[in-house]
């Protein structure tokens, strides 16, 4: 058994979420949030503002952890467990770039509800609406 731990972001613009389109030869595909796996000596912080960069071409703002998400599969040397720990950012443009290599051919900002209905995860849903809950609150307070 193999743990793992990888951070994402769920990154707003104006209102807005992005999400990436991947699609691995066919075998996998769908709409998914920007993640990766820490690397050595790496904080959280630094990997989930790494890989939204790698992934979207975004420089996004960190603003708080939201929560973790938990999740396992299947590699051929056994099970994987993975934390992903996700945090709230805020973008400065609404532009983004999805990164080719890692097989993601579309990345686009788009409303909450479009988010929810398209997001292949259940758990990346919730994260979301946390997300969004988060976004929402801070927009009443300013101060934050």
């Amino acid at each position: 058994m193999n743990n793992v731990i990888s951070c994402g972001g769920v990154v707003f613009f104006e209102g807005k979420i992005l999400i990436l389109y991947k699609n691995l030869n066919n075998r996998y595909k769908g709409w998914v949030l920007p993640k990766g796996t820490v690397e050595e000596g790496e904080t959280f912080e630094e990997t989930a503002l790494r890989e939204v960069k790698e992934e979207t071409g975004v420089e996004a703002k960190l603003i708080k952890f939201i929560d973790s998400s938990f999740y396992s599969f299947f590699v051929k040397e056994g099970i994987v467990n993975k934390e992903v720990k996700w945090y709230l950012m805020i973008a400065d443009t609404p532009y983004s770039i999805p990164q080719k290599e890692e097989y993601f051919i579309e990345s686009k900002y788009l409303s909450y509800e479009e988010v929810l209905r398209l997001l292949k995860f259940d758990n990346e849903k919730n994260i979301v609406k946390k997300a969004y809950s988060e976004y929402r609150n801070m927009l009443e307070k300013p101060d934050i």
